[in-house]
């Protein structure tokens, strides 16, 4: 096993994404979810979750007899893994840059405004 997890690649964000979603799972659950949305084939699956237990990125528990796999870290731990290195490599480490990327992206709600809003003035007064 590799010494901590990598980044993951898109298929293996969706997997742990479900992941997170429905907490520690079988390689069926984590196929019937994904193939829900889109068309996948259980053998992908089940060879993407065996290479991303090498990665580092899920741990399996193998101790029944089919294996139980879950997050090696939780999602904000990703999260934030993910969002430094975007923001280091497409925003030359402009936070303002990023965000304003975002909210050009995609028109945010009112109600995610005025969380943005109270997370600023939060990381303002040194809450983070």
């Amino acid at each position: 096993m590799a010494s901590g997890p990598s980044k993951p690649t898109a298929a293996e964000l969706e997997i742990l994404t479900v992941l997170w979603s429905i907490g520690p799972a079988k390689v069926r659950a984590v196929y019937d979810r994904i193939n829900r949305r889109r068309p996948a084939q259980y053998s992908t699956v089940l060879k993407f979750m065996q290479i991303m237990t090498e990665k580092g990125l899920v741990r399996r528990d193998e101790t029944g007899r089919a294996h139980i796999y879950r997050p090696a870290r939780p999602r904000e731990w990703t999260q934030r893994q993910l969002a430094g290195e975007l923001l280091e490599h497409a925003f030359s480490g402009s936070a303002k840059a990023l965000l304003m990327g975002a909210l050009s992206a995609r028109k945010a709600t009112p109600k995610e405004l005025a969380e943005i809003r109270s997370l600023l003035d939060n990381y303002e007064k040194g809450k983070r």
